[in-house]
């Protein structure tokens, strides 16, 4: 299970250190992907192919599991880790979570989230009428603190 919250930054030429308590968990090779909220999603590659298996009991004749097959596949990429326990994100990666210096990944569960410092941190401003609203949501959903 991935958590935590790890700031970093990503080099000029793209490339960005991942934590060694993430590496780890991670693995030599893994996949990152366009994730939702502007970020990317990183997946060690078992989590990866059982989301694969997971997605190809989907039937593709609605127009919504087509696009969503192509939100999140056609920007995949293999990843491998540098000596240095880098990797080298892909421009159009980049480019989509808008990553241009400061970063912050956060673990959340079987996946690893690579934000924007900035979209972060606008994106984790809640009051506590937000979360208790949200609280009583999930809890509709099944899940309950």
């Amino acid at each position: 299970m991935f958590m935590g919250e790890y700031s970093h930054s990503i080099d000029p030429k793209g490339r960005l250190i991942i934590p060694a308590k993430l590496r780890e968990q991670l693995g030599e090779n893994f996949v990152i992907t366009k994730g939702l909220d502007g970020c990317l999603f990183v997946y060690p590659q078992e989590e990866w192919e059982a989301f694969e298996a997971r997605f190809r009991e989907v039937p593709l004749t609605t127009k919504d599991a087509r696009k969503f097959s192509r939100f999140f596949f056609a920007g995949a990429a293999q990843m491998e880790l540098d000596k240095q326990g880098r990797i080298l994100i892909p421009s159009t990666l980049r480019s989509f979570a808008e990553l241009e210096k400061d970063v912050v990944l956060v673990g959340v569960l079987d996946r690893v989230e690579i934000w924007d410092k900035d979209r972060w941190e606008a994106n984790n401003e809640y009051e506590d009428d937000d979360m208790d609203e949200i609280a009583e949501h999930m809890a509709s959903l099944g899940l309950s603190i």
